[in-house]
């Protein structure tokens, strides 16, 4: 069964009936499985790398490495693959591509890969979106006598020296070069951390070494330890989110955005939906955290019993990616491959999109246009405040189109006023009723 089918009794209800931006938290990513959350703040913008789960996965079954970004911690943009394992020519596997990093540093962009049982390998882009290439040609790190080379986290100390963790179930650190693609001095494996498992994330706040993990499996929770320089000694300090049998795994990442500390993690919520057997189809989560005047951290619940609020409202006077969503039930994204862009397939009769805390203003929204392809005839898409059985302000009926590319189609909208959820809901004949590139309201 695909995550399309085990979304359907459940979460539909939950997207029709409930307001997305004041309810418990679910997973950030609803049109795919997603895990290995690594965030990174550039620009006032947060961009979320995440390793994929295909949706047939028993055990692990991952090729690529995903990215989606966010400026209010709740919409998120899927921009697909940024680098998949293809991307290292030397490398064997076909599978394997695991917790990754990416950082900035003078203006070029790092992303650090795992390659189960062939170490660590760097990648490196001129834009946090890629294309990510191979400059060194061969593993940065691989100690061949073991597994243990895998979920690498690069920090920039304040004095410009950089440092790789990483390892499961040891711990090791080198000191990364300048050009963040070699390393100096010898690798150092650290004395046991209570409690670690894998995961490592390193990053420093006030003053304080902060080293977050995936605490002993299995279940796994987030634990941390906490140290005054750069390379430890690391004193444990309990748990960010306590082992919960929720969820056999799990994987931090740690940022601070606009004032407000968040951990992301991940999960196994979506997956729940259709089965309680073990397969490795997880979803990223994210819960805001919380700081003791000491530095250290507040204990979390599980991740469906937080709630992330929106930062900022949604402003809908633009040019939008269809793909930019709060949740997107029984959804697909894809790169076209006419145009080379991601865009929203699989749509059938009932589904929703849904985008949370929108902002129409005083005035109010006045039309919509949206590019779609692939029509079916008699499709269309309804266009509801707050829940897709909430007001319709609208209802978009395009022409049925069949290869003749994208094409936009308009409708006028009425009473699209203040702040609201918005909620697309699909209507047409059966499956596949068409593919969305983008809309814009005016």
């Amino acid at each position: 069964m695909t995550l399309k089918n085990l979304l359907k009794p459940t979460l539909f209800i939950l997207a029709a009936s409930a307001s997305l931006w004041g309810n418990a938290q679910r997973p950030v990513v609803s049109t795919k499985y997603t895990a290995d959350p690594a965030p990174m703040v550039y620009n006032d913008t947060i961009y979320l790398y995440t390793t994929h789960d295909e949706d047939d996965a028993e055990g692990f079954k991952m090729y690529d490495w995903l990215l989606y970004t966010s400026t209010d911690m709740v919409n998120w943009t899927d921009h697909g693959a940024v680098a998949s394992l293809k991307d290292f020519k030397w490398n064997p596997r076909e599978n394997g591509a695991w917790a990754e990093q990416v950082i900035e540093r003078d203006g070029k962009f790092y992303m650090y890969c795992p390659i189960h049982g062939n170490g660590i390998g760097v990648l490196v882009a001129d834009t946090p979106y890629g294309p990510f290439k191979d400059p060194i040609g061969k593993p940065l790190v691989w100690q061949k006598e073991h597994w243990n080379d895998i979920d690498p986290t690069v920090f920039i100390d304040d004095d410009g020296q950089a440092y790789m963790y990483w390892g499961n179930p040891d711990l090791y650190y080198v000191k990364l070069n300048k050009d963040m693609i070699s390393y100096s001095g010898d690798i150092v494996k650290l004395p046991k951390i209570k409690d670690y498992q894998e995961g490592p994330w390193f990053y420093k706040r006030d003053g304080h070494y902060y080293m977050a993990f995936a605490s002993t499996c299995c279940p796994e929770g987030i634990g941390y330890a906490m140290s005054d320089s750069p390379t430890g000694p690391w004193e444990y300090k309990g748990h960010i989110m306590d082992h919960n049998p929720r969820s056999n795994g799990n994987h931090p990442g740690i940022i601070d955005y606009k004032g407000k500390s968040y951990v992301f993690g991940l999960n196994y919520q979506l997956l729940r939906e259709e089965t309680k057997e073990h397969k490795e189809r997880r979803s990223v989560g994210a819960a805001e955290m919380h700081y003791n005047a000491d530095g250290t951290i507040q204990e979390l619940p599980f991740w469906t019993e937080c709630v992330v609020k929106q930062i900022e409202p949604f402003n809908p006077y633009r040019r939008i990616e269809a793909e930019t969503m709060s949740w997107g039930y029984g959804l697909k994204t894809s790169k076209d491959p006419d145009n080379g862009r991601i865009v929203v397939n699989n749509i059938d009769n009932g589904e929703t999109l849904t985008l949370s805390g929108v902002d129409f203003g005083k005035k109010g929204a006045k039309r919509f246009k949206a590019s779609l392809a692939n029509v079916k005839e008699g499709a269309e898409i309804e266009i509801h405040l707050d829940s897709a059985t909430g007001p319709l302000v609208g209802t978009l009926k395009p022409k049925a189109s069949t290869g003749t590319g994208f094409s936009t189609t308009e409708c006028k909208l009425k009473d699209a006023k203040g702040r609201h959820d918005l909620v697309f809901l699909f209507k047409g004949p059966g499956k596949n009723l068409m593919e969305w590139d983008w809309w814009e309201m005016k």
